[in-house]
């Protein structure tokens, strides 16, 4: 009986003494996500420039730019361009649609409509570095974004970058958008 109530008081202390399971790690797309992330984010000053200078929301030619740019990137990275392509499609889609979301917001609520006409060159050259940094992080990542484990890695990361940036629903649905084609 002493030995029974001493192996049981052993493995309780050892069980009670034993480190608590680590955090999960993070998401090895988190660098991906945040920046498609931030990205989706230039929408604001994009949409408020177009929005004050009549312009149109969509911008065929433009978008024509990125994705070339973006795959031309990827060959010279060697990674597959028809998949980039495919990722800023969505990316660019996304960010279309947060636009025409604050556009209705600024439609129905002129008071909530922004003053001035940001610098849409600016918006752009943000835009154009962050594509860069998302073709470097689509290759560093290339071997996560073709595993088995990719699903679960991106809606962790998803969950994450949604939360640390406090996006609203609008953003969170595009971002998961944006991010639907990663994982292959």
């Amino acid at each position: 009986m002493r030995t029974r109530i001493t192996v049981a008081t052993a493995l309780t202390l050892a069980a009670l003494c034993a480190p608590l399971a680590r955090a999960q790690d993070p998401s090895p797309l988190l660098p991906l996500v945040d920046t498609a992330a931030q990205r989706l984010q230039t929408a604001d000053p994009v949409a408020a420039s177009k929005f004050r200078t009549g312009g149109t929301i969509e911008d065929p030619r433009r978008e024509q730019q990125v994705i070339d740019a973006t795959a031309a990137e990827a060959v010279g990275r060697h990674l597959d361009p028809a998949y980039v392509g495919r990722v800023f499609r969505d990316q660019i889609d996304a960010t279309v649609a947060v636009e025409y979301g604050l556009f209705s917001q600024w439609k129905l609520d002129p008071a909530a409509a922004p003053v001035s006409a940001p610098d849409l060159a600016a918006s752009r050259t943000t835009i154009d570095g962050l594509n860069h940094t998302m073709v470097n992080e689509i290759a560093s990542q290339w071997p996560t974004l073709h595993s088995p484990s990719c699903p679960a890695d991106l809606a962790s990361a998803v969950d994450g970058v949604a939360a640390a940036r406090h996006l609203d629903p609008l953003y969170r649905r595009a971002l998961e958008h944006a991010t639907r084609s990663y994982c292959r």
